[in-house]
């Protein structure tokens, strides 16, 4: 999808979340995790890549919550993210409440051209 944003035709940015469900976290556990990764992906796009993090704020901050059944899927998703520079993040939880330290919980790829990130994710079912 494309938006005009004065003269310029820009295309939409978003950032994807995606929650690994085979852990069975609580749903406060599920949330604080997408957020750390949410704000984690945003300051990298931020310090990396400033244009595509003004484009996503300026469009409204369009946020995608997904879903896998393993870690061996979410660091897939997440290498292959890196791979194709897009800003990313993954979230280790510390431990504190309901996981073992360490655990990887989520990931999220974005802000970047809605286009780029749905190459990666189009095929996640939503939460």
């Amino acid at each position: 999808m494309r938006f005009r944003l004065g003269r310029q035709e820009v295309s939409e940015a978003k950032q994807v979340i995606v929650l690994r469900t085979d852990l069975k976290m609580g749903k406060g556990k599920m949330v604080a995790q997408g957020a750390h990764a949410a704000v984690k992906s945003a300051f990298n796009a931020m310090s990396h890549n400033k244009t595509w993090f003004d484009r996503w704020e300026r469009q409204g901050s369009k946020k995608v919550v997904c879903r896998v059944e393993s870690e061996q899927q979410l660091v897939e998703i997440f290498q292959e993210a890196r791979k194709r520079k897009l800003p990313s993040a993954i979230i280790n939880d510390a431990g504190l409440t309901q996981l073992e330290p360490g655990t990887t919980t989520a990931i999220a790829i974005g802000p970047a051209p809605a286009d780029q990130v749905d190459a990666l994710t189009k095929t996640l079912k939503l939460l």
